[in-house]
């Protein structure tokens, strides 16, 4: 499968008139992160929404996988403040690395711990 990546940012449109940023989206065999910047009035699950289904209806339509694509129905999310951006810029870019100490499952329990 092909990698998706952007360094830098592209605003797409919720379909009520309303743009969101995508900031940062990479993947990792079996999910992805994304730093997205929503509008006042958007909900998560909204966003969500579209990016699963614009993506996958991409993933698709370029035959990128014998089988037909299908996200799963849960996501996680988390907000961050402005302070920490780049932060999370990196941690995203920088997948593979994290994901070669530990577990998914793993840092988000550790994650859930700091809380």
């Amino acid at each position: 499968m092909q990698k998706v990546k952007n360094a830098g940012s592209e605003s797409f449109s919720s379909g009520g008139g309303e743009a969101f940023i995508i900031y940062f989206i990479n993947d990792h065999e079996d999910h992805c992160h994304c730093l997205v910047s929503l509008g006042e009035n958007q909900s998560l699950r909204k966003i969500i929404q579209l990016i699963k289904g614009k993506s996958s209806y991409w993933i698709n339509k370029e035959l990128f996988l014998e089988e037909k694509f299908e996200w799963q129905d849960e996501y996680w999310a988390a907000s961050v403040s402005e302070s920490t951006i780049e932060k999370v810029r990196n941690y995203i870019r920088n997948q593979e690395q994290h994901h070669a100490k530990k577990s998914w499952n793993d840092k988000y329990n550790e994650f859930i711990k700091r809380l």
